[in-house]
C-alpha cells in the first residue's frame, strides 16, 4: 500500500552540480577516517516531528493536513506508516526511531495499546525486512497523556508508577523484536513545578529505582542494546531529575548504573541547560556513559526548545570532533529529533529538510576529521598539559600524597609560575580554516 504522499519524489542521489533535491555533501560510500560516511554519520529519522506533529503550537491548532491525521485508528496509524517508509526510502537513512504513541492510537485499556503496538510492529518488521532502515531505537511516550501530568516514575500515585513498568516492558520487548541498537528513556515529565507539593528525595528514589528496573528487564530478556537516557533542563516542567549529562550521571553512580546506561544528548538540550552541545558530548565522553545525539538546533532569540534541522556546519563540526575523538559511534548515531516550521507544509519540504541537514552533518563530519587528521589542535592541547607529565607532577596525583607534602615541595623549590596564553583566538582560527 503505497500513500502517495511523496508521489513523484525520487530517491536523492549524490549530485553536487544538482538543481533539485539532492545530496551535494553526504555521499555514503565516501570514505573518511577508514569508514564509510554512512558508517560514520549513522542516520536516523525520527517518527514523531517528521509523520505525528500537526503543526501546532502554543498560540494555533494544526497547519499541516496529512492524510494520516488526526491519529485515532488504527486505519491512519498504517497509512503513516507507509509514508514514513516512503520517505525512508527516498532518504536512504540506514535508521528510524518511534515512541509508541508516535506510531498506534493509544487504546482504551492498557492491553488494547499493548496489542496496537504490536500489530504496528508487524508491518515495521515485514518493511524492515524488505529492504527499509533498522531500528536505531525506540522508546515509550510517558509524558503527553494526562495520567502522565505529575511525571511518569516519579509520580506520587504509585499505580501511575506500575502502568509506565507496562508500557516500558512492552514497548522495549517491541524494540528487541525489531533488532533495536538502543532503548531510550526521556524524562519528559520527570521533574516538578513546584516543591510546595513535591517530596523531591521521594520522587528521585523512584526515577533511581524504575532506572534499575529498566536495567535488570533488559538483561533478563537478553536485549544487548544499550540503555540511553536523554537529559533534559525544562520543558515541559519547571525542573527535570535528568537536567544534563552531569546531573544524569550523579543520578546513575547514586544507584550504581554508571556502567549500565549511557546518554541520547540533545543539542537543543544542551543549549537550555546553558551548555554547549560539544561540551555535554566531551563530558559524557569524559565520564563514559557517552552513547547517542539528537541533531538539531535552537533559534538564538528564543527561549525554549524549537527543535529546528541542524543548519551551522561550524556548531555540527564542533560535536562531531568530540564525537570522534572518542572513537565515533557504536551503538547510537545522528537521530534527527527535528520538525518542520509550521509554515512548510508541503511533502518535498519534508524531504529537503532532512536531505538539507544531512549535508550540513557531512560537511561537519567532513571538517572534523580533517581537522583531527591535522593533528593541529591535539598537538596545543597536549603542549599545555605537557608539564603533568613530569615525575613530581605526576606524583601529587597518585595515591599517598598529601596536602603537606605537595606544599612543602612548592616552598622548598620557591615555586614562582608564571601565566601561559590558553590561545584561544589563535586556535578559534585553526578551527575556522576547516569549517
Amino acid at each position: 500500500m503505497m500513500t502517495g504522499y511523496f508521489e513523484g519524489i525520487a530517491p536523492l542521489a549524490h549530485d553536487p552540480g544538482a538543481e533539485g533535491l539532492a545530496f551535494r555533501h553526504y555521499d555514503p560510500d565516501e570514505v573518511v577516517l577508514g569508514r564509510r560516511m554512512e558508517d560514520h554519520l549513522r542516520f536516523a529519522v525520527c517518527y514523531w516531528h517528521s509523520f505525528g506533529w500537526e503543526g501546532g503550537d502554543p498560540f494555533g491548532g494544526a497547519t499541516f493536513e496529512r492524510p494520516w491525521f488526526p491519529n485515532d485508528d488504527m486505519g491512519r496509524a498504517k497509512a503513516k506508516a507507509e509514508a514514513a517508509f516512503e520517505l525512508f526510502r527516498i532518504l536512504g537513512v540506514p535508521y528510524f526511531t518511534f515512541h509508541d504513541h508516535d506510531v498506534r492510537p493509544e487504546g482504551a485499556r492498557l492491553a488494547e495499546s499493548h496489542a496496537r503496538l504490536d500489530e504496528m510492529a508487524d508491518l515495521f518488521e515485514a518493511k524492515m525486512a524488505a529492504g527499509g532502515p533498522k531500528l536505531l531505537w525506540g522508546t515509550a511516550n510517558l509524558f503527553t497523556n494526562r495520567r502522565y501530568m505529575a511525571g511518569a516514575a516519579t509520580n506520587p500515585d504509585p499505580d501511575v508508577f506500575a502502568y509506565c513498568a507496562s508500557v516500558v516492558r512492552h514497548c522495549m520487548g517491541v524494540t528487541h523484536r525489531l533488532g533495536g541498537e538502543n532503548y531510550v528513556l526521556w524524562g519528559g515529565r520527570e521533574g516538578y513545578e513546584t516543591l510546595l507539593n513535591t517530596d523531591l528525595a521521594r520522587e528521585t528514589e523512584q526515577m533511581g529505582r524504575f532506572l534499575s528496573l529498566v536495567v535488570e528487564h533488559k538483561h533478563r530478556i537478553g536485549f544487548k542494546g544499550a540503555i540511553l537516557v536523554e537529559p533534559k533542563p525544562q520543558e515541559p516542567t519547571k525542573h527535570q531529575y535528568d537536567h544534563d549529562v552531569a546531573t544524569v550521571y550523579g543520578l546513575l553512580r547514586r544507584f550504581g548504573l554508571e556502567g549500565e546506561v549511557q546518554v541520547n544528548i540533545e543539542q537543543g538540550h544542551a543549549i537550555l541547560a546553558g551548555h554547549s552541545f560539544e561540551h555535554e558530548i566531551a563530558l559524557a565522553g569524559a565520564l563514559g556513559i557517552f552513547g547517542s545525539v539528537d541533531m538539531n538546533r535552537n533559534d538564538p532569540q528564543s527561549g525554549w526548545d524549537t527543535d529546528q534541522f541542524p543548519n551551522n556546519v561550524a556548531d555540527v563540526a564542533l560535536a562531531y570532533y568530540e564525537i570522534l575523538r572518542l572513537g565515533g559511534f557504536t551503538s547510537g548515531g545522528t537521530n534527527f529529533d527535528a520538525k518542520l516550521r509550521r509554515q512548510s507544509l508541503d511533502a518535498e519540504d519534508l524531504v529537503a529538510a532532512h536531505a538539507g541537514a544531512m549535508d550540513v552533518c557531512a560537511r561537519g563530519l567532513k571538517a572534523a576529521a580533517a581537522l583531527l587528521e591535522g593533528g593541529a589542535l591535539e598537538e596545543a592541547r597536549a603542549a599545555r598539559y605537557a608539564g603533568w607529565a613530569r615525575s613530581d607532577a605526576r606524583a601529587m596525583l597518585a595515591p599517598g600524597a598529601t596536602l603537606a607534602q605537595i606544599a612543602e615541595r612548592a616552598e622548598a623549590e620557591d615555586l614562582d609560575p608564571q601565566p601561559v596564553s590558553g590561545r584561544q583566538e589563535r586556535l578559534e582560527n585553526l578551527v575556522n580554516r576547516y569549517v
